[in-house]
């Protein structure tokens, strides 16, 4: 029955403006979409007579809306429904199943940085024993947990270059609310250079203005490591 209908399926391009979930999604993010216009991108197009975010209200109609019940349905009760092929039917099955599994996977613990010392334990195994200089940014939460740590550039033996808008741009995407930055002094030393203190201060100027703390920046070396905040050079 699915194959009499399949060359007059509308495509999601020519549906009208408001009825187009991938556009939708793309400028106003995954979580403005319906559940139906979410299945919607998945099945790609309805039927005859109905777009595809119809024909995903009506599966999930049937069964009151819910959606660990569509995720139970066997795929002979999908393609029951006009316009739901066996490949439709596979794509439901499948991302239910995907948002199933990440349920039940355990959201890995962040690291909670309360001292400088933290971030040397945290980072020293990274930069310790490198023989050339590498920067790099932890992005914290409100509550001072890490949640990501990115390298911003990686240089030679005398100093990196960095670019200021990839640090933001970053600390944007991630929603993050406060900054450590690092970098490690394969020459053993720990005493900060001028090029330091200036990279330091305009950081801290450029995230002044999007109300961004700059929490410390930390050279570490391979046993020890110097605080920018301790020191009171912040």
């Amino acid at each position: 029955a699915n194959m009499s209908v399949t060359k007059t399926n509308l495509p999601i391009k020519k549906w009208s403006e408001a009825d187009r979930p991938r556009e939708k999604l793309i400028e106003k993010g995954k979580k403005n979409l319906s559940n139906a216009e979410l299945m919607a991108i998945l099945i790609g197009s309805g039927n005859k007579t109905e777009s595809a975010v119809s024909l995903c209200k009506r599966i999930l109609a049937s069964v009151d809306n819910n959606l660990n019940t569509v995720g139970r349905l066997a795929l002979n009760q999908l393609t029951q429904f006009k316009g739901i092929g066996e490949a439709k039917a596979i794509s439901i099955v499948a991302a239910l199943e995907l948002g199933r599994r990440q349920q039940k996977q355990e959201i890995p613990m962040l690291s909670t940085i309360k001292s400088s010392n933290d971030v040397f334990n945290f980072m020293q195994p990274l930069l310790g024993d490198l023989e050339h200089e590498e920067f790099w940014v932890l992005f914290l939460n409100n509550s001072n947990k890490v949640i990501h740590k990115k390298m911003i550039s990686s240089g030679g033996q005398t100093g990196t270059l960095i670019d200021n808008r990839l640090i933001f741009k970053k600390t944007l995407e991630l929603s993050a609310v406060a900054l450590i930055l690092i970098h490690n002094h394969p020459s053993g030393s720990l005493k900060p250079s001028e090029a330091d203190k200036n990279l330091t201060s305009s950081i801290q100027k450029a995230a002044e203005t999007l109300s961004i703390k700059i929490l410390d920046h930390i050279i570490i070396t391979e046993k020890d490591y110097y605080s920018f905040a301790d020191n009171g050079i912040l």
